[in-house]
């Protein structure tokens, strides 16, 4: 039996022909290591490896070098094998002339790998490659064996396998996804997987309040770099950080200094991530193959999104009114925390740009910002000045105010009024006579096929009368489908507490305008060359859907009271 040592120590059995220098080579797949399979453990490879040594008797002189280890890592890329990448660089450095694995799907589940590294690149570096199982190889004991038919078809049955396994992996991860289950390695910052299941979340009190605090300053009309600043100079600790004061094993993609610090990215993450409405998203990121481990970005209608899974944060509201200031310019002046009243908000009715803000003494105005910046001849300035916008505007949400009161008053008489419980009797009445008469149709249409089969009409007779059963079947559906929907839309009627209603009710002893009003009522606000301004409020749709349904009712509704 050979005996085996770190350098020092040579196996002397016989005349010495040849020294091999050994490495061991021994990797762990993702999907061994998740499965915990223990025959392909790093210890059960070890001791395969060492025995296998422990029992060459064959002249040559065998010194162990090292082993080298990638411990859960996928074998269909060499580039990402640290561990295999060093064994290279100790063979470049003349330091490894003989490996040795358990078998070929530990080296390589990647065909081309395989059949580069056996068939040019050990033999370009003078190196031994030895596989014990499966399809067994030794490049120098058995050359040709190396280079039977046999080793390539093994290659591609090992890649395919790597195929099959990572395709399965993602449907059963895409199945938890449908699912709304959280799958990935760590909870988003706010949140802890819960102990008694891991694909469920529950909220991180300490974080999450600086989640609420990052929500609350940016719809205040804090900046993203002034959030920033403050969280940085208060020392709390960013995303990355804070997951690794509590223990987990998080890789920092951002730093600063060597330290990691809240950035542009991490704050704008919060801001946009659904999670803390209580919505899982996920999915966002995949690899481009099983072979190709680089991330690539997920179209946004490929996601899987899951409303309601778990405890909220943020509130729906507030949320959606963040993701509406996102997608506006709110730049903020140099050395300013605070955004201006209308940043974001104005637009230049010719140009369709932005307007900027300009101050003269006392007085700020507002310029159109193609005229101001870029060119004289592209628009014109269409200036206009703050006090009158601001008055303006605030006018016009009081006017939408006394809108609301008035929609309130009368979808509340229309609701009430003794039309409407008859005009919903009258529907339901008809209903079921339509109905009857579509199962009268539908009894007479099976009658003719057996007064075909007992001879009583002819085949003619009969595909006639069917074709016009069936169309008197389709006629019949429509009138009752239109029905149903008269009456479902009768019975929901409209809300009194309808979105458009309850957000400008609750302004109603307004007298001041504030970013905040801005941001809950108004979508954009239009600036015209003559100083007219055009106001598109949010709920806008809502609005026209209240009005319509108060000129299709209201009149009905008067007149049958005047009657009675």
């Amino acid at each position: 039996m050979a005996r085996i040592s770190n350098r020092q120590s040579m196996i002397k059995t016989k005349p010495k022909n040849k020294v091999w220098y050994v490495a061991f080579y021994i990797r762990l797949s993702r999907e061994d290591k998740r499965g915990k399979d223990e025959s392909e453990s790093i210890t059960n490879q070890r001791l395969i490896l060492t025995d296998f040594l422990e029992q060459q008797n064959d002249c040559d002189e065998y010194v162990y070098v090292n082993e080298y280890v990638d411990d859960g890592v996928s074998g269909t890329t060499d580039e990402e094998r640290e561990s295999f990448q060093r064994l290279l660089a100790d063979i470049r450095k003349g330091k490894v002339n003989c490996v040795i694995v358990k078998n070929l799907a530990r080296s390589f589940r990647n065909h081309g790998d395989q059949s580069y590294y056996l068939g040019d690149w050990f033999p370009r570096n003078n190196v031994r490659f030895i596989s014990l199982y499966q399809q067994s190889v030794d490049t120098y004991k058995d050359p040709q064996n190396a280079g039977n038919i046999a080793v390539p078809v093994q290659g591609v049955l090992n890649e395919e396998h790597a195929r099959g396994t990572s395709e399965s992996v993602r449907r059963t991860f895409d199945a938890k996804r449908e699912k709304g289950l959280h799958i990935g390695s760590f909870a988003p910052y706010g949140y802890i997987k819960d102990p008694r299941n891991k694909n469920t979340l529950i909220i991180d009190e300490e974080a999450a309040e600086n989640v609420k605090n990052i929500f609350v300053w940016f719809l205040g009309g804090m900046s993203k770099n002034a959030i920033i600043r403050k969280l940085n100079e208060n020392g709390i600790l960013c995303p990355s950080a804070y997951k690794k004061s509590k223990g987990l094993k998080y890789q920092n993609p951002h730093t600063a200094g060597g330290s990691p610090l809240w950035s542009a990215v991490s704050v704008g993450d919060i801001l946009r991530n659904r999670v803390y409405i209580g919505d899982m998203v996920q999915g966002r990121y995949r690899t481009k193959s099983y072979k190709i481990h680089i991330q690539e970005r997920v179209p946004e209608d490929e996601w899987f999104i899951v409303e309601n899974t778990h405890d909220s944060i943020i509130s729906r509201k507030d949320f959606e009114n963040v993701q509406t200031l996102l997608m506006k310019d709110t730049r903020t002046a140099p050395g300013k925390n605070k955004l201006y009243l209308f940043s974001g908000f104005l637009r230049c009715g010719d140009c369709g740009k932005g307007m900027s803000r300009s101050k003269a003494g006392n007085n700020v105005y507002y310029y159109c910002r193609t005229y101001k910046n870029q060119s004289k001849t592209a628009c014109t300035k269409h200036t206009i000045k703050h006090k009158e916008l601001e008055q303006s505007v605030l006018q016009s949400i009081k006017k939408m105010v006394y809108i609301a009161i008035e929609f309130s008053g009368i979808t509340a008489r229309i609701h009430a009024a003794p039309s409407q419980q008859k005009q919903s009797v009258r529907l339901q009445e008809l209903l079921k006579s339509k109905e009857k008469e579509l199962a009268r149709i539908t009894y007479y249409k099976r009658s003719i096929y057996q007064d075909w089969k007992d001879g009583e009409i002819t085949h003619k007779d009969y595909s006639e009368m069917r074709e016009e059963y069936e169309q008197q079947t389709e006629a019949m559906n429509r009138i009752i489908h239109n029905l149903q929907e008269e009456k479902e839309k009768l019975k929901n009627g409209v809300n009194t507490e309808s979105p458009f209603s309850t957000a400008f009710l609750k302004h109603g002893n307004i007298s001041k305008l504030t970013r905040e009003v801005l941001i809950e009522l108004v979508e954009q606000i239009t600036v015209y060359e003559s100083g007219n301004i055009k106001i598109k409020f949010k709920f806008s749709n809502e609005y026209r859907r209240i009005a319509e349904y108060i000129r299709e009712n209201n009149d009905a509704n008067v007149l049958y009271s005047s009657s009675g």
